[in-house]
C-alpha cells in the first residue's frame, strides 16, 4: 500500500522546513537550539497540518539525539513511566545527551499524566517537546508549564502552499511520473485552510481522480468537484475540527438556538473535548453577548466548571442548556469593541503618565509631591458620582465604550448621559 503523500514529502531537515520562519529562521529560537546543541524543554503550539511533529523530529535528528515518542489519546501514567525508565537506564550507561520525548497532543493528558513527566523533565532525564492545538496555559498544568518554553506556530501562508505543491509534483516520486500542471491554485489553497496535510492529501485525492495515463490539470472546478466526493478522505484526520466550530460559534452569534445544538452534536459525535466546547462559549458570552446580557458570561462559566467536574456523557446536557441560553440571548459586542479600541489607542499613543491627582501617596514625600492631590472621592458626593478626569490630559474626551441598543445597556446608557453628559447622550 501506497505511504500517503504528506508523509512522503515529510521534511528530514531544516533546510526542507517550510513555514515557521520566525522559529526556525536564522538567527531564530529554534534554530538557534539546533546550532548550538543546547536543547531546552519546550511546547508547539499551533492549528493541524502546520509542522509540529516534524519539527520535533527534525530537531532531535539534527542534535543526534534518541527519540522517543507518547500519543497523549493512547498512552496513559504507566506508558509515561516506561519510557522515563529506559531513557533513565540509558542515560546511565551512556555519556550522549538525553532523549528527546515528544508528546503529540499533550493537552490530552490528565494532571496525573502530567505530574508524572515533572521529575524527568526536571533532572534532565528527558527534554520535552509537547504538541498541541490547545492554548497550553489551560491544558497543562502550571509547574510544568513552567518548565518549558512555549512557541506559537502559524497556518502556513500562501507562499508557503504553493512551494510544498510545486515540490511535491517536481520531488515526489509517484507524482513526477504524471504530467500535472497547476492551472489555478486559488481552490486547492482555499481548501487546505493553511494546514500542509490537508493541502498535500487534496493534491493527491485530485491527481488520483484522473486516469494515470493522462495528463492532470488542476484547476478550481477540478479541486472543488473532487471535495464534493472525498470529503472523508482528505477529512479523516479531524482538520473538520476548525470548520465546525466556526460553524457552531457564528449560529450562537446569529441567535440560532437549533443550529448551535446542531453543529454542538457533531462535535461531541465526532469525540471533540467538552472542555473545548465550554471555553468556546465563556469567550461567545463576553465578546458577542456582553451587557446586553451580563448573566450569560456567568452560566458560561458556571457551564465551564460543570463539565470539567462531571465529563462526558453527562456533560452534554449543561453544555446544550448554555449554547441554547447564549444563542437565544440578546447580542452586544459593545465591550469587545471598547478594549480593542483602547489597546489601539494605547499602541498609538503610548504610555501615558497617569494625572497626580490619580496616584496613591502612601508616603509623606509622595504627598509633599502632590500625589492624590485634587482626587475626589466619589461616595462623598450625591449620586456616588464626582465629575472628574480620569483619563490623561491627551486622551481628554475620548470615547471607547458606546452602548449598544438593548435593554440593559438603554439603562447603562441613561446612567452615563447622567454622569457624562458631554460624552453620552440620551436619544
Amino acid at each position: 500500500m501506497l505511504t500517503p503523500l504528506p508523509e512522503r514529502m515529510r521534511p528530514k531537515n531544516l533546510s526542507e522546513y517550510v513555514g515557521q520562519r520566525h522559529l526556525v529562521g536564522p538567527g531564530c529560537i529554534l534554530r538557534n537550539m539546533v546550532d548550538s546543541g543546547n536543547l531546552s524543554s519546550f511546547i508547539l503550539w499551533g492549528p493541524p497540518g502546520v509542522g509540529k511533529t516534524t519539527l520535533a523530529r527534525i530537531i532531535a535528528s539534527s542534535l543526534d539525539r534518541e527519540f522517543f515518542t507518547l500519543s497523549a489519546v493512547s498512552s496513559g501514567v504507566k506508558e509515561v513511566r516506561e519510557v522515563i525508565e529506559k531513557a533513565r537506564g540509558r542515560n546511565l550507561f551512556s555519556k550522549a545527551a538525553s532523549p528527546v520525548l515528544f508528546i503529540d497532543e499533550i493537552h490530552r493528558f490528565n494532571k496525573a499524566q502530567q505530574d508524572a513527566l515533572l521529575g524527568a523533565v526536571e533532572d534532565g532525564t528527558v527534554v520535552l517537546i509537547g504538541a498541541t492545538t490547545e492554548n497550553p496555559s489551560f491544558e497543562v498544568i502550571t509547574p510544568l508549564l513552567s518548565r518549558c518554553q512555549v512557541f506559537v506556530l502559524k497556518s502556513l501562508e500562501a507562499d508557503d502552499l504553493r512551494t510544498l505543491l510545486d515540490r511535491a509534483i517536481r520531488e515526489d516520486e509517484d507524482l513526477r511520473n504524471r504530467n500535472i500542471v497547476l492551472e489555478q491554485t486559488e481552490a486547492i489553497l482555499r481548501q487546505s485552510g493553511g494546514d500542509a496535510r490537508k493541502l498535500l492529501n487534496i493534491l493527491e485525492i485530485v491527481v488520483d481522480s484522473v486516469p494515470a495515463d493522462s495528463p492532470v490539470a488542476i484547476t478550481n472546478q477540478l479541486v472543488n468537484s473532487c471535495l464534493q466526493d472525498n470529503v472523508a478522505v482528505y477529512d479523516k484526520d479531524g482538520e473538520m475540527h476548525y470548520d465546525i466550530i466556526s460553524a457552531f460559534i457564528k449560529s450562537v452569534r446569529g441567535s440560532d438556538p437549533n443550529a448551535a445544538v446542531y453543529w454542538m452534536a457533531r462535535m461531541l459525535d465526532g469525540g471533540e473535548d467538552p472542555l473545548f466546547i465550554a471555553r468556546r462559549l465563556c469567550i461567545l458570552a463576553a465578546e458577542d453577548i456582553g451587557l446586553a446580557n451580563p448573566n450569560a458570561l456567568l452560566l458560561a462559566d458556571s457551564c465551564f466548571r460543570i463539565v470539567h467536574s462531571v465529563g462526558m456523557p453527562e456533560a452534554r446536557i449543561p453544555l446544550s442548556e448554555c449554547a441554547v441560553y447564549l444563542a437565544s440571548s440578546p447580542k452586544s459586542n459593545s465591550a469587545y469593541l471598547a478594549i480593542n479600541s483602547a489597546l489601539e489607542e494605547v499602541k498609538s499613543s503610548g504610555n501615558l503618565p497617569v494625572p497626580l491627582y490619580l496616584r496613591n501617596a502612601p508616603t509623606k514625600l509622595m504627598a509633599d509631591l502632590g500625589y492624590s492631590d485634587g482626587y475626589k472621592y466619589a461616595h462623598d458626593f450625591d449620586g456616588h458620582f464626582a465629575d472628574l478626569e480620569f483619563m490623561p490630559g491627551e486622551l481628554s474626551g475620548k470615547v471607547f465604550y458606546e452602548p449598544q441598543h438593548n435593554k440593559h445597556e438603554d439603562t447603562l446608557k441613561s446612567y452615563l448621559s447622567a454622569c457624562w453628559p458631554k460624552y453620552y447622550t440620551k436619544k
